[in-house]
């Protein structure tokens, strides 16, 4: 055996579980019946599709093509709020065997429903799978978590769907890979990465403690992803036109509050204030600041239809207090409950919400309200996923995402900039690397690309 023979007969390879599709909407663009078209085929496939570009349409799509070949059932698992907006996007697809379930009982080939309401339902029922916003699971407690992977290891037709599959790191990936029912995380830790954790320069210094990439299997690596990934930020990911795809201008504002505090978190005294550190620190100088901040944040939102990101109960409570029309998101609230806020803020009925961004900040389409004010914290994500509620494809003005802080916390923005040149980094590593191997295998989708009118 030649030792190139070895070496491609050592490479992780995954086969196909899937069909030819014979189920392309009208309105699709071309890039998204390649999306379609790629998926089916494979079966089991992450659809890494940036907000706006039709992962809804892509996902019901993939729907139908299943129904129709086996006549069987397919799930459709979304965030809170946004199950809705599927029912909504099959009526212009022409989609009608689907439905939306808050009981567990179902009649249609195509049933949608939350998350939080999975316990509902057999995984017995289903010949496919779909997970919307899929990074959302890390959200989810250890129940909710479980119980989702015990339901979708069982289904044969596996699919995954989010704008963010590796805001930190690479090794992210490894949760995707394990959902579809290939390489495991840890195997996939093991094969492609070294831990640098014991490692110590010349000084003995700590280098870190994060997984890398190793050097000698990034070629490996990128070619496994691509195996059972779709990844693009823009049609022109794929090797297809951009246009009807312009992002309108987004304004970054930035509003700061003097932190007055000289305590620490032991009590003891201070000369003066100093920039908060560590967490506790940050959530320290959080709580002395709330009452600024809240002040700021219902001035910025007067008479406007716009949106505010909080994290902590006492946040939410005082901006109420302060705005009185804005309708409060709680945790505590019914499932149903939040639902109902989440839709009539949607429709235009509710001018103003308080909610936090690991509650909504996932999936939801707000392309009628172009301002909100955000509270930072350390998460990129939240942060990339709150302002994709409304900076996205299909937005007619220009967007303004304010971040209210106190002068004790420009560390947190500090790291949120570099978090989100490491997350474009991240994006054009993957995109260059993942679909340059497929980049001329675009069939023959080559028809102009006409901007739907409902956009």
């Amino acid at each position: 055996m030649e030792y190139t023979e070895f070496l491609e007969k050592k490479k992780h390879t995954i086969g196909n579980f899937g069909f030819d599709a014979t189920f392309f909407p009208e309105i699709a663009f071309d890039f998204q019946k390649y999306v379609i078209e790629k998926a089916v085929k494979k079966g089991r496939v992450a659809n890494f599709l940036d907000t706006g570009l039709g992962k809804t349409l892509v996902q019901l799509s993939i729907a139908q093509n299943i129904i129709e070949d086996t006549n069987k059932k397919v799930i459709i698992l979304t965030p809170l709020a946004v199950a809705f907006q599927f029912i909504k996007e099959a009526e212009k697809l022409g989609i009608s065997d689907v439905e939306y379930s808050k009981d567990g009982k179902h009649t249609k080939k195509i049933i949608v429903c939350n998350y939080e309401r999975l316990h509902l339902f057999n995984e017995n029922d289903f010949e496919a799978v779909i997970l919307d916003e899929s990074s959302i699971l890390k959200n989810f407690d250890g129940a909710i978590k479980s119980k989702i992977t015990n339901f979708i290891k069982k289904i044969p037709f596996r699919f995954l769907s989010t704008a963010t599959p590796s805001p930190n790191d690479f090794i992210e990936l490894g949760t995707s890979s394990e959902a579809l029912g290939y390489m495991g995380y840890m195997d996939m830790l093991g094969k492609f990465f070294k831990n640098n954790q014991n490692s110590v320069d010349s000084n003995n210094r700590n280098i870190g403690e994060k997984y890398y990439l190793k050097p000698h299997a990034e070629s490996d690596f990128f070619s496994w992803v691509n195996q059972w990934s779709i990844l693009a930020k823009m049609p022109s990911d794929l090797g297809f036109s951009n246009d009807g795809y312009i992002l309108p201008k987004l304004n970054l504002g930035k509003y700061s509050v003097e932190s007055n505090h000289t305590v620490d978190l032991s009590g003891q005294a201070l000369l003066f204030a100093l920039p908060a550190r560590s967490f506790h620190e940050i959530r320290h100088e959080s709580k002395h600041t709330i009452k600024e901040r809240c002040e700021i944040a219902s001035t910025l939102h007067k008479g406007r239809t716009s949106v505010y990101w909080c994290n902590l109960n006492e946040e939410s409570k005082l901006l109420k207090e302060l705005d009185s029309e804005a309708v409060e998101i709680l945790g505590s609230m019914s499932i149903e409950r939040k639902e109902d806020i989440l839709m009539n803020f949607a429709e235009g009925n509710i001018k103003r919400i308080i909610t936090k961004p690991k509650m909504t900040s996932f999936g939801l389409n707000w392309q009628h309200c172009n301002h909100s004010t955000f509270f930072p914290t350390y998460s990129y994500e939240q942060y990339y996923q709150a302002i994709r509620r409304f900076w996205r494809f299909g937005q007619q003005n220009e967007v303004n995402f304010d971040l209210v802080i106190s002068d004790g916390q420009t560390r947190i923005l500090e790291a949120i900039s570099q978090k989100t040149k490491k997350a474009i980094q991240l994006h054009e590593n993957l995109t260059k690397n993942v679909n340059g191997s497929f980049v001329d295998v675009r069939k023959e989708f080559n028809k102009q690309i006409t901007k739907p009118s409902f956009l």
